[in-house]
């Protein structure tokens, strides 16, 4: 039992982001239990099937089920043909469990698990059926297949046993078989019919005739219905749970950079800043389980992190407001530290559960006297007021409603530095030193507890996520570790993700005991979102450090994703390969969620690559793309604010930024520094020093008369549209004064 001063809580601080805890405490006056991080010995398992040789974490999970688990693959289609039993699809955790139902699954099914961030396409046909079929979607999902992989009866959740009205899962499967024994013909026919309907309810395609709607009304639209679900206390959209949604954040702060002057552009930025803020003050994880940001899904995914860092960094170009940065600066730090791999490539998650531990010897923390504070002061006292630490823990019952963090706190900044110096009556700088010094030896008390479980598979769109925001925002602040640490992740993709005998993109890769990169046989050949994220961040990576090679890598995807994925019919990419002939529907992504959509980050690509290859037919592309969608931009462009953005830079024209001078040169660096130090959704970036420019020179001809390649006067800049250019300019103070009028 802790003393009437020891408070417990869940979370550490480090700076903006968060580390998940198993119950830490502070203390002015006594001792407390620390955990040793022993573990126990491992206990022999009864069963083994095969995931037990996968190597995606989610997939390990389930190796020791008392179900006979296949991977999807042609290994257990062959077997549902041989033996002529339908297939079993996924599912959830606590069935599995059971010893009565893994002998009906394994006896009378083909059973497979799938890792939905390892194969997203067959995760979404068949939630796309469950969601025809039920009524609703959602995960754990569970759908049954024929031999030939067409399904005929899906669902979500279904309990081991039967409870109230809901069916359990030895009921629903002495159902199916029943059916499937007596009824089959009737089974197939109607899963036919769905998979039908589906294929023509699903379709994204340009209407005849159709043409790219208009961007400013599009933009309007989409505000407006961003407005509509704004919360105005806490920031975010929607009550609680809450989700970051980065992607509703950079649509509002470009669409205040086109509508500056109005009412309405200013309440877009603060709609943006303000959500901004009140999450910093919680810390980032998969979503909110409250509308304040407090309480969080305690699980921080690699796609968040990298969005969330490239909206701060935005965020403090628009407002030059240095909090943003930090926030951004203290992002990647956390990624670096905990989800980096030593060969460049990023790991995809930490998970929400952390294993407890106990024992161990006893210690204090934060028990220090505070010199110059008011009255008696500890260094614990002023941690616990700063970040709502309380005695009796400072989470809600309605905040918890399975009483898993009851007597417990959650860290959450609850007063501003000015506030919580002035309680205690030290300077800001005094208190800003004395919390950094106590979440320091927070974060050293941690490392000897259990970490939460890593999810250590390395996905290459998650990977170009991340790579732009390390290019983003090393170049917004000049930094070169962080423009290095970039650099080190395009490798990575390029060495481990990239089959240059097939000009295939690869899905993922994983750490190996040895902590090597390790590969499944066969890999997985790579999807839409790897190729578009990924293109996405060698762009960024090129602004960033002028490297010429990730343009001709950027290229080279470009045209072998639109080799892939392109609809030549009716426009815009699928999500996958539409040669593979175990997915029984096509489909096109139409929502910037939780990521963004692959079409909607194609559209950018497209229209970037067009002017720094000088490829036109890529223009016409981006068009032909925004005109698949058009009816859903038109209606609800709430659902793709990253598409709207594609929309409103096509309508503006990209303007090309030039600059013209030695890259190591000061004077040229200046103008470079100048153009990153603001937000211009609307641009390309592109430097001409007459060395390391030739595949620039000859993508575009017009560059040599604009930058003479034996010029070696000062350092200029030039901004231009379609090779139309503003007068040279040397001055970084008049190029930014131009920058900041012309919509760029």
């Amino acid at each position: 039992m802790f003393g009437k001063c020891c408070a417990c809580f869940f979370l550490v601080l480090e700076t903006m982001g968060f580390i998940l805890s198993t119950g830490l405490c502070v203390c002015s006056c006594v001792p407390f239990s620390m955990a040793s991080g022993g573990e126990e010995p491992p206990t022999p398992h009864r069963h083994t099937n095969r995931l037990a040789q996968e190597r995606s974490p989610y997939l390990l999970q389930h190796a020791h089920n008392p179900v006979d688990w296949y991977p999807w693959g042609q290994e257990a289609f062959d077997k549902a043909k041989a033996e002529d039993k339908p297939i079993f699809l996924s599912g959830e955790f606590e069935s599995f469990e059971d010893e009565e139902i893994g002998r009906i699954l394994s006896d009378n099914f083909v059973c497979i698990k799938v890792d939905r961030e390892e194969r997203p396409d067959v995760d979404k046909v068949y939630m796309t059926f469950v969601q025809a079929t039920s009524g609703g979607g959602g995960w754990p999902m569970s759908v049954w297949l024929t031999p030939d992989l067409k399904p005929f009866i899906g669902g979500t959740y279904f309990p081991p046993r039967d409870q109230a009205r809901r069916p359990g899962l030895k009921t629903v499967l002495s159902r199916i078989l029943e059916q499937w024994q007596n009824n089959r013909s009737a089974l197939e026919s109607s899963g036919q019919r769905i998979i039908a309907a589906l294929r023509q309810g699903t379709a994204i395609t340009a209407e005849p005739g159709a043409a790219v709607p208009l961007a400013p009304d599009v933009a309007q639209r989409c505000f407006q219905q961003l407005v509509q679900s704004y919360e105005e206390e806490y920031g975010g959209f929607r009550d609680a749970p809450k989700f970051p949604s980065p992607v509703n954040l950079m649509f509002l702060l470009s669409f205040y950079t086109v509508s500056r002057s109005s009412s309405e552009g200013a309440e877009a930025l603060q709609m943006a800043l303000h959500t901004l803020r009140m999450m910093a003050l919680g810390g980032f994880h998969r979503y909110s389980t409250d509308s304040s940001w407090h309480v969080p899904h305690f699980e921080k995914m690699l796609y968040d992190q990298a969005q969330l860092a490239v909206a701060y960094i935005t965020a403090s170009q628009v407002s030059g407001e240095t909090f943003f940065a930090d926030v951004a600066k203290d992002i990647l730090q956390y990624v670096s530290r905990d989800l980096s791999n030593k060969s460049g490539g990023f790991y995809s998650a930490e998970d929400a559960d952390s294993v407890p531990a106990s024992g161990g010897p006893e210690k204090q923390l934060l028990p220090d006297m505070v010199e110059g504070a008011s009255g008696s002061t500890s260094l614990a006292d002023i941690f616990m007021h700063h970040y709502g630490v309380k005695e009796q823990g400072n989470v809600a019952p309605e905040q918890d409603p399975h009483g898993e963090l009851r007597g417990q706190n959650v860290l959450i900044v609850r007063y501003s530095p000015e506030l919580t110096a002035a309680h205690f009556g030290v300077s800001v700088k005094r208190l800003g030193e004395l919390l950094a010094t106590a979440r320091a030896k927070m974060a050293e008390v941690r490392k000897s507890r259990p970490r939460p479980h890593l999810d250590t598979k390395m996905l290459a769109s998650w990977n170009g996520l991340m790579l732009s925001a390390y290019a983003r925002v090393g170049s917004a602040l000049g930094d070169e570790a962080l423009l290095e640490r970039a650099v080190q992740a395009a490798n990575f993709l390029k060495e481990h993700l990239w089959d240059p005998s097939r000009q295939t993109m690869l899905r993922s890769c994983y750490r190996g005991d040895q902590m090597e990169v390790e590969q499944v046989s066969p890999p997985i050949p790579g999807f839409l979102d790897d190729y578009a994220f990924v293109i996405c961040g060698l762009l960024d990576l090129y602004e960033a450090t002028f490297q010429t090679s990730w343009l001709e890598w950027a290229e080279e995807l470009q045209l072998r994703q639109d080799t892939l994925f392109w609809d030549s019919q009716g426009y815009g990419y699928f999500c996958s390969d539409l040669s593979d002939p175990t997915l029984p529907l096509s489909l096109k992504e139409d929502q910037d969620g939780a990521e963004p959509s692959a079409n909607s980050v194609s559209a950018w690509n497209l229209l970037r690559l067009s002017h720094v290859t000088g490829r036109q037919e890529w223009v016409q592309r981006c068009q032909q793309l925004l005109t698949a969608f058009s009816e859903r931009l038109s209606s609800v462009p709430i659902a793709l604010p990253e598409m709207v953005r594609a929309l409103m830079a096509q309508h503006h024209t990209l303007k090309q930024i030039v600059i013209c001078g030695r890259k190591d040169a000061p004077d040229t660096a200046s103008l470079v520094a100048t153009v990153n130090s603001l937000f211009l959704p609307h641009k390309v970036l592109m430097l001409c020093d007459g060395a390391s420019d030739s595949f620039l020179r000859s993508r575009l001809p017009s560059l040599s008369a604009l930058c003479p390649p034996e010029d070696s006067g000062a350092a200029r800049a030039l901004v231009c549209q379609d090779f139309t250019c503003s007068l040279p300019l040397t001055d970084p103070l008049e190029l930014r004064t131009l920058l900041h009028g012309c919509y760029c």
